[in-house]
């Protein structure tokens, strides 16, 4: 097939075999590439670059009708109009999400038309990067609203009793309780922060093995028969006896203590908790049941994630600290398992933790 005459032009224009010459080079790249001329038509791009604008042919189309992005706009036309280099951040609308990019834009100028102006412009995906940002910042600000509120009332007991209560036989034993129950909040909070830093950080490792069941359920709720005797909360294991899982049993335990804490401090007065075992696909399921408020539908998808509670009031009066359950997910995950609960208000809640039944 010959070429037209236009075409004939431009595969003997040296100006054209630049750009043959530039998208070759900018092929390879990870990052979206492209470059606009001063009519605003794209002169080059590479692949990245098209799948960022569309997924379709973007060269010799307007920048305005590929990506309707003012802040892009803005930088092509400062490179363009007064040879600025820029850099800057912008948000791309894609397919299932929206990107985040770090923008450099810069003036470009080839030997065989010096009149001719363009500008080249470099995106680069910092999505991931942003928002693991937002998910430290987020944390920092929790840890420290979380360590804020026993620390103040620390220091608000101590003034009173330096300012003479320490004197106050009727009361000066009640203050020094308040300081020690808030140094304790205080402390489990630190404890779980650093062991959720460092399962998220990779530095915990599971040594599954077969482990008897029902004697570690019995060992986790031990831990905390006293504060069920003090609410008249009940307990039933009905795991039953001889069954083993394939687990690490101190991490077991750890999931255990967490999902039994909850199921006590969130029952009612005189409510039950149970604990049951069954194995579907190849998977066990360990199921904590209670008998208190239940959980409602909006919370239940954010109930795993760091520093979320249902009732911020109730859960801190009762010593949580928010990491619990997030710590559950993190150490099912490292047994290649999950965890999910099924909840109705006024119907308790029951926390299904599944572990592989093996794993490499």
């Amino acid at each position: 097939m010959s070429l037209s005459t236009e075409q004939q032009k431009k595969s003997t224009d040296p100006f054209f075999s630049s750009r043959t010459l530039l998208e070759g080079m900018i092929s390879s790249m990870r990052e979206g590439v492209i470059v606009v001329e001063k009519n605003w038509r794209i002169f080059a791009s590479n692949p990245a670059a098209r799948v960022l604008l569309g997924g379709g042919e973007i060269n010799e189309r307007s920048l305005r009708e590929v990506l309707d992005n003012d802040v892009v706009h803005q930088v092509f036309r400062k490179a363009l109009d007064n040879g600025q280099r820029t850099e800057t951040k912008v948000e791309i609308q894609r397919r299932h999400d929206t990107g985040v990019y770090d923008l450099r834009v810069a003036p470009l100028n080839f030997a065989e038309k010096k009149d001719h102006k363009l500008a080249i412009g470099i995106f680069y995906d910092i999505t991931r990067l942003e928002r693991l940002e937002k998910v430290r910042q987020e944390f920092l600000s929790n840890v420290s609203h979380e360590l804020r509120t026993p620390l103040t009332s620390i220091l608000a007991f101590v003034e009173t009793l330096e300012d003479g209560a320490l004197e106050d036989v009727e009361n000066n034993r009640r203050f020094v309780g308040v300081i020690r129950r808030n140094a304790e909040r205080m402390h489990h909070l630190i404890d779980d922060i650093l062991e959720l830093s460092a399962i998220e950080a990779g530095k915990v490792t599971v040594r599954p093995k077969l482990v008897l069941l029902a004697p570690l359920v019995d060992e986790a709720w031990s831990s905390l028969a006293k504060k069920a005797q003090r609410r008249n909360i009940s307990f039933t294991n009905q795991v039953p006896a001889g069954m083993n899982v394939f687990a690490d049993s101190n991490r077991l335990e750890q999931i255990l203590v967490n999902l039994l804490g909850n199921a006590l401090k969130f029952n009612r007065e005189g409510g039950s908790v149970s604990v049951s075992y069954s194995k579907t696909n190849g998977f066990h399921q360990i199921r904590v049941a209670d008998t208190g408020d239940g959980i409602a539908p909006e919370h239940v998808p954010r109930i795993f994630e760091r520093f979320y509670r249902t009732d911020t009031a109730r859960s801190r009066e009762l010593g949580g600290t928010g990491l619990g359950l997030a710590i559950v997910k993190h150490l099912a995950r490292l047994h290649h398992g999950e965890v999910r609960v099924e909840s109705a208000i006024g119907k308790g809640s029951i926390f299904t933790v599944e572990l592989a039944d093996k794993f490499e």
